[in-house]
């Protein structure tokens, strides 16, 4: 998934102050919905032990869907997996959780900590299943075509490791000529 931050900070092990259901927050959809498209939910659970309570699942990862969101990364808990996945939501948790419990946001549009990860409200991500990375926008437009080369190039070196003619001799001479860095920014964000 590739979309810009829309941040807020949740929490699940207590009631919210203000009384209000986890669900009842227009305030918060509102930001969601100016925040550039393609958009990804980023829930930090501020509680002691995250993930007791989910704040994501089916409602609003339709409530999101609508919005054009693609996904929701959080250090906490989602749930309802069947029927998020059946409509292409994406997520990415710690923990999943078979109640909402307290779940409520705390604040929403201020920068967040996800597994180490910050993220501001707007920044650029992309995740898969490995985990979610910060795409600075300085060089977003150069990411396709770099990872397109590094695709190719690892392609090939499979293929050829895959062959009869494989050799160590050779397989030395091909990483040095694929120029591996190990400073590069292109290689070794997980």
């Amino acid at each position: 998934m590739v979309g810009y931050a829309a941040t807020a900070r949740i929490r699940t092990t207590s009631p919210p102050m203000s009384h209000r259901c986890y669900y009842d927050r227009m305030d918060w959809w509102n930001y969601v919905a100016s925040v550039p498209e393609p958009r990804v939910l980023v829930l930090q659970d501020a509680d002691h032990n995250p993930g007791l309570g989910a704040f994501m699942g089916e409602i609003h990862a339709a409530i999101g869907v609508a919005l054009n969101c693609v996904g929701c990364v959080t250090n906490g808990a989602v749930r309802d997996l069947p029927a998020v996945e059946a409509m292409g939501f994406q997520m990415y948790a710690n923990h999943t959780s078979v109640s909402h419990a307290y779940a409520h946001i705390v604040e929403f549009g201020e920068p967040v900590e996800i597994s180490s990860l910050k993220i501001s409200s707007g920044d650029l991500l992309h995740g898969d299943r490995h985990g979610v990375v910060n795409v600075p926008l300085s060089i977003a437009n150069q990411v396709p075509k770099v990872a397109a080369k590094i695709n190719a190039d690892e392609l090939a070196l499979i293929e050829f490791c895959r062959s009869p003619r494989f050799s160590l001799q050779e397989l030395a001479e091909r990483i040095q000529n694929m120029n591996l860095s190990c400073d590069s920014p292109w290689r070794g964000a997980k």
